[in-house]
């Protein structure tokens, strides 16, 4: 069997991208070289686009536009507005959606002409072409990525792939390179739609912003589950990229969220992409002459995008012809929650084309749905209550293309036989309905059903974490049990579950006895003394491991404010009266009338929402928040990993308090759930109907299993490191405890088991953060601690890939500090081993002696080769041509090192011989009488090759000093603000550069290769330069 590497898999690829008619082009047979008058798609790797392609299909699919209009909209496309890579990306994607505007005059008049990109109706009349190899030059820099996908000569997706048969190359590498071609060439993605990473057999796809963990497989092709006999990759591919299904995505499922100066790009994923396709084609169904106007129930699990699902859903029914250009009327049961959902639909306005409006009364709500047609209207169910001179709500509209959709669908929301729900029906009698909901609907619940119709589409807890869309959800059992009879505990019934604090004065009447005998025993002090000690303990153990936010849900509001008393008695820096400082908030609801001790924690909307925003960024203060029922629903707070739950819940409220902890972020390991008032068999009561209900997975996990996990986690640690004695190392005293170090940081490196190390000791640090405070963690946390001593001080001291992991790149979790020694930050290396440690850019004979007398020789080689890539980039990074010389060499002895291949004494002599000759270099430039710049610009005209490079000397002689001199004069005159930017000035400074080449006779047949460099090179100095 052959070997499947990198460059087999790139042709796999473009085969299954043949199978879906696609053309395929190698890149460097369309780029042109030299001008030797060939048809060329690109005259340079500078250019992106491959405009002759797009100029042909704009004038096809624009036939009534004329020629100067569509190289208006060329040059348009071509030259952004911005420096900033998301803004062009958005501008652009508005040019796919809406077309390019380009007025002309015509007859006397300024018209407007309207240059469609792609045609979205008949998908044969666009180009399609799959390429490889397309290098692509901006700045200083040159890059190839693996495959680009093109269409009408657009770069909208590039696919990166990493080597199937190397177990070091990972799909995280391919993400990391990804990155990389975003800094280093920008201009490509400004224009990109869809980011591929794949080790050859999984794949994921991301977003142009899409952090690692939001770079999400596709796991269907038709919308079919696991397809049978397809690797990842090829489902992604054949689901992504089947040409109706690729400008579906782009169109439809792609939105920008702007909001705090930030914007967020995100794509569907393929749960929320084929539910939102088959809701659409129920609508139809459903609002037609013959449809029974129940669209059905879409049930996506908490924290997998059912909100954004919604948003895409409505960005489509309002452009389906068929439905005559529908109202949609957006429903929840809370005031807060639909202030939220209409907060997200507001952020994706682009996609909806129109700005949703939200009603303020029920005046303003009848005015609002009395249109002919059209409209987003955001509505509480309360708003749909007949005047009080009125016996039922009065007709508004007997239209059939108006659309309700109910957020969490269920018969205790909105009580469709005799409340609320009632009236809309009589307001809107023709309407349509359709459910979103995060949990399932009750299979009791036969109304529910009977209004919307059935299941269209489910994606539950097992596909969520499984795709890495949600985290698990743990659950502990703590103290405070009530002290009553388990026998005479008082059950709370679906009704006083129900009671927010909006409706608690109204609800209290009925309920009053049930509602006082509980919450006394609940927040009797005693007791509220007690657990305030233990949130703030076990709070501040699960800070120790992993940064983050809490949230303490209370059963009243009397208890909240009495719980953040107690534990502001127990920690007086927490409590701040500025609502922008403090550790600790309440959010609640209030009036001027609630008590005096009550008044501070009581806020208008507008400040409840400014602690939102606060809570939900994770570098902030505010990291415990206490709440009755606000927050418990769609509200995301990624940062979140703690709740602790001292209220009765059951049902679909429980299962979505909880979810508030399942959120993705960074390299968070799970969400917790402490429970202190006995919620245990609710929780099994929910799950038995979520299983009924055809859910799989399960809503929590115990505690122990974390527990587990991370002792299994530790043992593959102790495994690794079972030849080494870390247990002298872990009791002693500073001065031994670093020596031991470095003897750890050797003996790792002797078994060639760095990368293992280090990842092995990242998994552990997730699981124990995962497993705070089980007492299992105190056996293992001065171990721990140890371990990323260990880890830490082989990342600082030796060369490391300069990608890192996704732990190490974006991590949540803490560094341990050891009970047993005071911390003194990562471990010195140099200083442990008796080695002065060198200034780099020195490198002196006496130092470069000293390492190779080191007794530690695969220490020493690490050591010396960070100290050189250190000295390569900090100094050398000016002169691009020797940068990437001794770059090059350096990695060669380092390859050698890795494979084995030599000796470490051997490298280490390599080493010293490259620390000698790049000591020689930073010399050579007063030895010529040159500055560091012109020198630069001088190695940049010898670099065609070594032979060149020699013939040139003798032909030119002391004259090629003359020539740097000038070029450095006339470029530096010349740059400008972002001129690597800028077409025009490139082509300017590309003359000047070859008329001064001329000037001196400089051999023309090295002319091009040569001005390229001397502009790479100007790049590289641009920054230093006072011009720039």
């Amino acid at each position: 069997m052959t070997k499947l590497i990198e460059d087999t898999l790139e042709y796999v690829l473009i085969d299954l991208f043949k199978e879906l008619g696609y053309d395929y082009a190698f890149a460097p047979d369309f780029t042109m070289v030299d001008d030797d008058g060939g048809d060329y798609e690109r005259i340079s790797t500078d250019e992106v686009i491959l405009t002759k392609r797009l100029k042909r299909k704009l004038m096809e699919i624009n036939p009534e536009v004329g020629e100067e209009q569509i190289d208006e909209a060329i040059k348009k496309l071509s030259n952004p507005e911005s420096v900033k890579l998301i803004d062009n990306n958005r501008a652009f994607h508005k040019y796919v959606t809406d077309g390019i505007s380009i007025p002309y005059h015509e007859d006397g008049e300024t018209k407007t002409a309207i240059i469609n990109l792609f045609d979205f109706k008949d998908i044969s009349n666009n180009d399609w072409l799959v390429a490889n190899q397309f290098t692509v030059t901006e700045a200083k820099e040159k890059r190839r990525p693996d495959v680009i996908v093109f269409v009408n000569g657009l770069p909208l997706a590039v696919i990166e792939l990493k080597n199937p048969s190397d177990e070091k190359a990972t799909m995280f590498d391919a993400f990391t390179q990804l990155q990389n071609y975003k800094n280093f060439i920008p201009n490509l993605f400004n224009y990109n739609e869809i980011l591929i990473a794949s080790d050859g057999y999984s794949a994921t796809a991301g977003s142009l912003t899409a952090d690692w963990e939001r770079f999400m497989p596709w796991k269907t092709v038709n919308g079919e589950k696991d397809p049978k006999g397809m690797i990842q990759l090829e489902v992604l591919i054949r689901g992504m990229f089947d040409k109706e299904r690729f400008l579906d995505i782009i169109r439809n499922f792609i939105v920008f969220e702007v909001s705090d100066d930030k914007i967020i790009k995100k794509m569907a994923g393929y749960h929320q992409y084929h539910a939102v396709n088959k809701a659409l084609s129920r609508t139809v169904e459903a609002t037609s002459e013959k449809g029974d106007k129940r669209i059905g129930v879409v049930w996506h699990t908490q924290g997998s995008g059912k909100s954004l699902s919604m948003v895409f859903y409505s960005g489509k029914v309002v452009q389906k012809l068929e439905l005559s250009n529908p109202t949609l009327v957006v429903l929840t049961d809370r005031n807060d929650l639909d202030e939220q959902l209409f907060g997200n639909f507001s952020l994706c306005s682009d996609l909806l084309r129109q700005k949703p409006v939200q009603a303020t009364s029920r005046a303003h709500l009848r005015e609002l749905l009395n249109v002919a047609s059209g409209g987003i209207v955001f509505t509480t169910i309360q708003k749909f209550f007949p005047k009080e001179d009125e016996d039922s709500h009065p007709e508004l509209s007997p239209r059939r293309n108006i659309i309700v959709m109910a957020d969490e669908a269920h018969r205790s929301q909105y009580d469709f036989i005799d409340g609320f729900a009632r009236h809309m029906r009589d307001a809107l009698p023709g309407a349509a309905f359709i459910g979103f909901t995060g949990t399932p609907i009750e299979t009791s619940d036969k109304v529910t059903t009977s209004v919307f119709g059935s299941y269209i589409d489910i994606y539950d807890m097992e596909d969520a974490v499984n795709d890495g869309a949600t985290v698990r959800i743990y659950y502990e059992a703590r103290l405070a049990k009530i002290d009553f009879d388990e026998v005479e505990k008082p059950k709370v019934d679906p009704e006083f579950e129900q009671v927010t604090e909006d409706q608690e004065k109204f609800e209290k009447q009925k309920l009053q006895a049930k509602w006082t005998a509980l919450e006394a025993l609940v927040g009797a002090t005693s007791r509220l003394e007690l657990v305030a000690k233990d949130i703030v303990e076990h709070f501040e153990d699960r800070l120790s491991a992993m940064d983050g936010k809490a949230m303490v849900v209370c059963m009243s509001r009397r208890i909240c404010v009495e719980l953040y008393n107690e534990i502001a008695k127990l920690r007086p820096d927490w409590h701040d009266e500025d609502d922008k400082q403090g550790f600790i908030k309440i959010i609640m609801s209030g009036s001027a009338s609630d008590k005096e001790e009550w008044q501070p924690h009581i806020r208008t909307k507008q400040q409840r929402e400014e602690l939102a925003n606060r809570f939900k960024k994770p570098d902030t203060d505010f990291k415990l928040v206490i709440v009755r029922d606000m927050w418990l629903t769609g509200f995301d707070a990624p940062c979140m990993h703690t709740m602790y739950v001292d209220k009765p819940m059951g049902g679909h409220n429980l299962m979505q308090a909880i979810a508030r902890v399942n959120r993705v972020f960074k390299d968070k390991p799970g969400g917790l759930v402490v429970d202190y008032i006995g919620i245990a068999d609710d929780l099994k009561n929910a799950m038995r109907n979520y299983t009924a209900s055809g859910g799989k997975g399960k809503s929590h996990h115990d505690k122990d299993e974390a527990a587990a996990y991370m002792m299994e986690k530790f043992e593959q640690v102790i495994d690794l490191m079972h030849d080494f004695d870390y247990e002298a190392i872990l009791h002693s005293k500073e001065k031994e405890r670093l020596d031991g170090i470095y003897e750890a940081m050797e003996y790792v490196l002797s078994i060639d088991r760095k990368m293992d190390f280090i990842k092995m000791v990242t998994e552990l640090s997730r699981a124990f953060a995962l497993a705070v405070p089980a007492p299992q963690t105190v056996e293992v946390r001065d171990y721990l601690a140890l371990f990323q001593e260990i880890k830490a001080a082989i990342i600082k001291n030796t060369i490391t890939p300069e990608k890192k992991s996704p732990d190490e790149l974006n991590t949540a979790l803490k560094q341990l500090v050891s009970k047993a020694v005071t911390a003194n930050g990562v471990v010195d290396v140099f200083g442990a081993a008796g080695l002065d440690k060198p200034e780099i850019s020195i490198l002196s004979d006496e130092f470069l002696a000293e390492v190779k007398e080191y007794p530690y020789k695969n220490l020493a080689v690490e050591m010396l080769a960070k100290l050189l890539a250190d000295e390569i980039k900090i100094k050398l990074k000016r002169n691009v041509v020797k940068s990437r010389s001794f770059i090059e060499r350096l990695e060669e002895s380092m390859k050698n090192y890795q494979n084995r291949s030599i000796e470490a004494a051997m490298v280490i002599q390599h080493l010293i011989d490259l620390a000698k000759e790049m000591r020689k270099e930073a010399e050579r430039g007063n030895d010529l009488g040159l500055s560091d710049d012109e020198i630069a610009f001088y190695d940049a005209l010898l670099t065609e090759n070594a032979a060149f490079g020699e013939r040139l000397l003798k032909e030119m002689g002391d004259e090629l000093k003359v020539v740097a001199v000038e070029l450095v004069q006339a470029v530096k005159k010349n740059v400008t603000i972002d001129w690597t930017k800028r077409d025009a000035v490139k082509a300017k400074l590309r003359v000047i550069v070859k008329r001064i080449l001329r000037k001196y006779g400089y051999p023309p047949e090295a002319s091009d290769k040569a001005t390229q460099t001397v502009l790479e090179q100007a790049a590289a100095l641009c920054e230093e330069w006072a011009e720039c």
